[in-house]
């Protein structure tokens, strides 16, 4: 089947299955390995990837059904060299250990600003990241990331 999508701001068209997840579609397609798949179950959040500015597991949903939307994924938030706000948080902050749970992580926080604001206590962002498993943490330095990128994005209107 014949699929448009916009995936970080360029328009583009792919013949896919109709049973292709987005995921398979972003990594065995398109090569863009920063959207991972780690459990196979949806539980995790490493696949996160915003669809149409909301964050979604892309593990979840087929690539038929993004068709017309606007998928971003870890690749798409910088902006050349210059990191997204969010990212260059989790980089500062070190909320990631082994890196794998990050790109997904990153998305969630995006998400979290989105529904809750730039004033992000630890206790909402904790209950918000349910749903996102990282094995290597103890998620004080992803929650600390989350917070510093909330108000690092506040500072940029981003």
């Amino acid at each position: 089947m014949q699929t448009r999508l916009t995936i970080n701001g360029t328009s583009q068209t792919h013949d896919v299955a109709p049973a292709t997840l987005l995921v398979e579609l972003l990594r065995d397609d398109l090569g863009m390995t920063g959207t991972h798949i780690g459990c196979d179950t949806s539980q995790c959040g490493a696949c996160n990837v915003l669809i149409d500015g909301v964050a979604m597991k892309s593990c979840t949903v087929l690539a038929v059904q993004a068709e017309g939307k606007a998928i971003t994924t870890i690749e798409g938030l910088a902006n050349g060299d210059t990191l997204h706000p969010m990212q260059a948080a989790f980089r500062e902050h070190h909320g990631l250990q082994c890196g794998f749970c990050t790109p997904g992580m990153v998305i969630a926080g995006l998400e979290i600003v989105r529904r809750r604001g730039h004033d992000l206590s630890a206790e909402d962002i904790a209950h918000d990241l349910e749903g996102n498993l990282c094995r290597c943490t103890g998620y004080m330095n992803i929650i600390k990331a989350i917070q510093a990128g909330a108000k690092a994005m506040e500072a940029h209107n981003a």
